[in-house]
C-alpha cells in the first residue's frame, strides 16, 4: 500500500527494561532532527509488551533522558502495554486467512530436533529455522492440547503466507531503503525467517506483530532506526502486505561501538545516559558525540 498520510511522521521506539546509552540517543536524536527538517512529526512510543522485564522507573527514566538531550514529541506517548487487544485483533486476522499455527514447541525440543544437523538452516538472528514440529498436527490434536492447558506460541505458517501473497497477485515484496549512499528499492525475503513466532507463550504477541501494528496506527511514514533491525524488515513487509498496512520507508542507521568493537547494548552494560548526566556531561557535549553515518547495507 502506498503512503497516504498529511505529514512524514517519525518514531523512536525504545524498551524500558533498561536505562538508555548513547546508541539509544543517537537513533533518538536522528528521528528529530529529520521529522524538524521534513516539517513532519516526532512521535515517541514505549515498547514494554516484556511485563516482567519492562519496569516504570526505566520509562520515567527515558522521557528524563531525552528532555535532557533536547528532545521533544507528540503527546500523548504510546505505551505497548496498553494495547495488547490491538495485537490480538492484528493476529486473529491472520488466524483468520490460515496463515497462523499454534506451536507448544519448547526451545529445547527445537534444539534437539537439529542435533547433529550442521547444515540446518538458520533465521537472520543466529536461531535455526523451525523445524515443522507442530506444523501438521491436526486440528483435533491442537484442540486436545490446547484444552489441556498447554501454553502454545503461534508461527506465522511462511509458505502459506507467501502463496496467499502470490494468488493476490500483487507487486513484488519489497521496501524503499534510505541512506548516505542514496535510496534503492530492496526485495524483500521473508523466507530467511522460515516460519517465526509471532505471538510468544508467556507475552501473547511479539514484537514483529506489535511493531507494524503500531506503526500503522500511529501513522509512521518513516521508519528510522538501527541497522541491527535491517533483516527483521523483511519480515516486517510481509506481514504489511498480509494485514494490508501502509507502507514506510526505511532509513537503517549505523550502530555505535564501544571501543572493542562492540555495539553498545543494555545486555553488554553499555554506559548509560544517565551515568554520563551524574559525571557531568552537558547536552550540548552529548549531542556532538551522535553524528552518525547513515547504512545502506550490501
Amino acid at each position: 500500500m502506498t503512503r497516504s498520510f498529511p505529514k512524514q511522521a517519525f518514531r523512536f521506539a525504545p524498551s524500558s527494561n533498561g536505562f538508555l546509552h548513547l546508541g539509544h540517543a543517537c537513533s533518538a536524536a536522528l528521528n528529530f532532527e529529520l521529522a524538524q527538517a521534513s516539517g513532519g512529526r516526532m512521535l515517541l512510543r514505549i515498547e514494554d509488551i516484556d511485563l516482567e522485564r519492562c519496569r516504570p522507573e526505566f520509562e520515567q527514566a527515558i522521557y528524563d533522558d531525552l528532555g535532557w538531550l533536547g528532545l521533544a514529541w507528540e503527546e500523548p506517548v504510546r505505551r505497548q502495554s496498553r494495547h495488547f487487544p490491538d495485537y490480538a485483533a492484528t493476529l486473529e486476522r491472520l488466524r483468520a486467512q490460515g496463515l497462523a499455527y499454534p506451536c507448544f514447541c519448547s526451545r529445547g525440543e527445537i534444539m534437539a530436533a537439529v542435533a547433529g544437523r550442521p547444515d540446518w538452516p538458520r533465521d537472520p538472528d543466529g536461531s535455526p529455522l523451525y523445524p515443522g514440529l507442530c506444523k501438521h498436527l491436526s486440528p483435533m490434536e491442537r484442540t486436545r492440547r490446547l484444552a489441556s492447558g498447554r501454553a502454545a506460541a503461534l508461527r506465522l505458517d511462511m509458505k502459506a503466507a507467501l502463496a496467499h501473497l502470490a494468488r493476490q497477485g500483487g507487486p513484488e515484496l519489497d521496501w524503499l531503503e534510505q541512506g548516505v549512499g542514496g535510496t534503492r528499492r530492496v526485495r524483500a525475503t521473508p523466507a530467511l525467517w522460515g516460519d517465526p513466532v509471532i505471538a510468544r507463550r508467556d507475552i501473547k504477541t511479539s514484537y514483529h506483530i506489535a511493531v507494524v501494528t503500531d506503526d500503522a496506527a500511529q501513522g509512521v511514514t518513516d521508519v528510522v532506526r538501527g541497522a541491527d533491525l535491517f533483516m527483521a524488515t523483511h519480515l516486517h513487509r510481509l506481514l504489511q502486505a498480509l494485514l494490508d498496512l501502509p507502507e514506510p520507508v526505511y532509513r537503517h542507521h549505523a550502530l555505535l561501538c564501544d571501543a572493542s568493537g562492540q555495539k553498545l547494548s543494555k545486555s553488554l552494560r553499555a554506559k548509560s545516559l544517565r551515568a554520563w548526566r551524574q559525571e557531568g556531561l552537558s547536552p550540548e557535549a552529548a549531542r556532538r558525540r551522535l553524528s552518525v553515518e547513515v547504512m545502506v547495507p550490501p
